[in-house]
């Protein structure tokens, strides 16, 4: 990708992607955290757009050894349950969005500890002016998409350092080293994302995964194809698509075989029935889209898998934007919308 099509630089943030999440998770476990905060009685992670992404990731994967709930918002109105007692994470690349600003905001009238996550801006400024922690992270990266992975690997590592997260699972040292593995194959002449980038062509992806992992990794796929090269593409995932939209597999076939490709991204932590689902969807697929694609995780535990499965994703929508023609950097449809 020449760098006339490539504005801000969003492949080398890609590939260089394993450092940017070991600097993230580094930059999280210095500061000392207040001992008091391991002693809240739920967690709220609050985020907008691609930071949410991460939010939804870190809660994820910590969830299954957190002794409190964690919860998720979407959107910039806290949970009634909020108060003294709970933790608020604010998280936003960019220190300024709106929504996360105003439950940070709420957060602190309630009378619940806060830690700010991000690069600068408002949300640096109010964590000071409360005397919050404030932990910067995303340094150097073109834009909140391309933080998604380090963003998850910063969060884990608050939630761990409080005992909310399991350390196996934060670690970031075996997610780190099957990046490197992977950033090496996609640039290398037979670049597998660029042959799947060229298979899909111009027809539109629907991204399936399976459990959460999956299920993240292909809201991230779907959210890279439609910012990077511009194209519309959709996302589902096992078990919430087999109660409805293989139904619409069994009708138009001749329209959607020349419409749609369908993406399987596959991962070791799938429970064996939903496993099972994935091979079913696969092969109802095939023959009514122009192709059925299979990306399989790679790396030791949950983190490295998902991580990896965003990389492949990120380069897969850089090359598809590459074929385009289209600079993958700018939104302007998005910027103009979100800013009024």
């Amino acid at each position: 990708m020449s760098g006339a099509l490539d504005s801000l630089g969003m492949l080398d943030a890609a590939l260089g992607l394993a450092d940017h999440v070991a600097d993230a998770a580094g930059a999280a476990a210095q500061p000392s955290l207040p001992a008091g905060m391991r002693d809240a009685s739920s967690v709220v992670l609050a985020a907008s757009g691609d930071d949410l992404t991460a939010a939804r990731a870190a809660a994820a994967l910590a969830s299954a050894s957190c002794r409190v709930p964690i919860v998720v918002p979407d959107g910039a109105d806290l949970p009634g349950f909020v108060g003294a007692g709970s933790l608020v994470v604010a998280s936003s690349w960019s220190g300024g969005d709106a929504g996360t600003l105003a439950v940070a905001r709420d957060a602190v009238a309630r009378g619940a500890e806060l830690v700010a996550v991000g690069g600068g801006g408002a949300l640096e400024a109010l964590a000071a002016e409360q005397g919050a922690p404030f932990l910067r992270v995303g340094d150097g990266l073109p834009a909140a998409r391309a933080a998604v992975a380090p963003g998850t690997a910063a969060l884990l590592s608050v939630l761990a350092q409080l005992g909310m997260a399991d350390p196996a699972v934060a670690d970031v040292g075996a997610a780190t080293a099957q990046l490197r593995r992977r950033a090496e194959l996609l640039a290398a002449p037979a670049d597998p994302a660029a042959r799947l980038a060229r298979s899909i062509g111009r027809t539109l992806p629907i991204v399936y995964g399976a459990g959460p992992l999956g299920a993240l990794a292909a809201a991230h796929w779907k959210s890279r194809c439609n910012t990077d090269p511009k194209v519309p593409a959709f996302a589902n995932s096992v078990p919430a698509l087999t109660h409805d939209e293989v139904a619409g597999w069994a009708q138009h076939g001749d329209v959607t075989r020349q419409v749609f490709s369908v993406v399987l991204l596959r991962h070791d932590h799938e429970h064996a029935e939903h496993a099972t689902a994935m091979d079913r969807v696969g092969e109802m697929c095939e023959e009514v889209v122009a192709g059925v694609h299979e990306v399989r995780a790679a790396g030791e535990g949950p983190l490295a898998q998902l991580l990896d499965l965003l990389l492949v994703g990120d380069v897969t929508a850089l090359r598809m934007a590459a074929l385009a023609g289209v600079d993958p950097g700018p939104v302007p449809t998005v910027e103009d919308l979100t800013t009024g």
